[in-house]
C-alpha cells in the first residue's frame, strides 16, 4: 500500500515548472499590455498543472504495465515498483484530467470561445498518448517535439489569449503606443517568450530521457535520446539552453529591456549544464532535472517581472 508521500512522489513535482512557467510568463505579457485577468490566469494554471500531473500518473500507469519501469535509474514509480494496483493509478490520472477539463470549460464559458474545448481535448490526448495506447508517440521519439508545442506555444499563447492580449496589442499599434520610445512588437515578444518556455520544458524531458537512456534501450523505448545516442543528446540539451537564452534576449528587444531579468534563470543552469557536458549520468542527473525545472521557473518569473516593471 502506497503512502501519501509516495503518491505525491508519483506526481513528479519537480517537473511541474514545465507547465506553470508558460502560464506565469503568458500572464506577465498580459500585464505588460494592460489586460491581466487574475481569475483567468488562475484557471489557466489549474488546467496546466492538472494536465501535467495527470500525464505523470498516466505515464506511471502505462510504463508500469508495459514493464518499461523495471530498470529505472531515477525515483521509483507506483506501478513499476508494485506499490499500487495499475487501475488505481489510472483512475488518479483520469481524475486530474477531469479537473483540467472542468477548469478549461470554465475558461471557455468566460471567453465564449468554444474552439478552446478542442485545444483542451488535444492537450489531454497528448498527455495520455505520450506513453499510452497501442502506439505511444513518446516511444517513437516525438516526446520532445510535443513538449515544445504544448508546454511552450499552446500554454503560453493560450494563457495570453484568454486574458485578451491580442485585441489590446492591436489597439496599441493603432494608437502608436511606445515603450521607452519604441513601439513594442507584442506578437514577436510572445513568440520569443513561448520559444524560451518550450526550449526549457523540452530540456527537462531531454535530461530525464538521458538519465534513462540505457533502461529505455533495453525495453525498446525509442525516445529521442536513444535515437541520438548519449553524446548527441548532451549537445542537444546544451543547444536548448542556448536557444532559450537567445529567445529571452529577443523577447526583451521586442518589448522592454527589463525582460532581460529572465536571463537570471539561465544563469542558474550553467552549473547543471556543465555537469551534463561532463558526462554526468544515472542518479547524478536527478539533481540536474530538478535544477532545470527551477531554472525555467526563474526565467518565467524574470520575464514576468521585467514586463511588469517595463509596462
Amino acid at each position: 500500500m502506497a503512502t501519501a508521500a509516495e503518491w505525491v512522489e508519483g506526481a513528479r513535482l519537480r517537473t511541474l515548472p514545465a507547465s506553470s512557467s508558460p502560464v506565469l510568463a503568458g500572464s506577465g505579457l498580459a500585464w505588460f499590455v494592460g489586460s491581466f485577468a487574475p481569475g483567468r490566469a488562475l484557471l489557466c494554471l489549474v488546467v496546466a498543472l492538472a494536465i501535467q500531473i495527470g500525464c505523470n500518473y498516466a505515464n506511471d500507469y502505462s510504463d508500469g504495465i508495459r514493464g518499461s519501469d523495471d530498470h529505472r535509474v531515477g525515483p521509483q514509480r507506483l506501478v513499476g515498483s508494485g506499490l499500487v494496483e495499475p487501475r488505481r493509478v489510472k483512475w488518479m490520472a483520469l481524475a486530474w484530467f477531469g479537473l483540467a477539463c472542468a477548469a478549461g470549460l470554465a475558461l471557455t464559458l468566460l471567453t465564449g470561445q468554444w474552439w478552446l474545448l478542442a485545444v483542451g481535448a488535444a492537450s489531454v490526448a497528448a498527455a495520455w498518448f505520450y506513453t499510452g495506447g497501442k502506439h505511444p508517440y513518446g516511444y517513437a521519439g516525438w516526446g520532445e517535439a510535443m513538449v515544445f508545442l504544448f508546454f511552450g506555444f499552446i500554454a503560453f499563447f493560450g494563457t495570453a489569449y484568454v486574458q485578451g492580449v491580442w485585441p489590446v496589442a492591436e489597439a496599441m499599434i493603432e494608437a502608436d503606443v511606445a515603450v521607452a520610445g519604441v513601439p513594442p512588437d507584442v506578437l514577436g515578444a510572445a513568440v520569443a517568450g513561448a520559444t524560451a518556455m518550450g526550449c526549457l520544458a523540452t530540456a527537462i524531458l531531454v535530461t530525464n530521457n538521458l538519465r534513462d537512456i540505457a533502461g529505455d534501450a533495453q525495453v525498446g523505448k525509442r525516445t529521442l535520446a536513444t535515437r541520438l545516442g548519449d553524446r548527441a543528446t548532451r549537445w542537444f540539451d546544451l543547444g536548448l539552453l542556448v536557444a532559450a537564452g537567445v529567445a529571452v534576449v529577443v523577447a526583451a528587444a521586442l518589448s522592454t529591456w527589463w525582460a532581460l531579468a529572465g536571463l537570471a534563470g539561465l544563469a542558474l543552469l550553467v552549473k547543471p549544464s556543465l555537469k551534463v557536458m561532463a558526462q554526468a549520468g544515472g542518479r547524478e542527473l536527478v539533481s540536474v532535472l530538478r535544477l532545470t525545472g527551477v531554472g525555467e521557473f526563474v526565467v518565467a518569473a524574470g520575464l514576468t517581472l521585467g514586463w511588469i516593471v517595463g509596462s
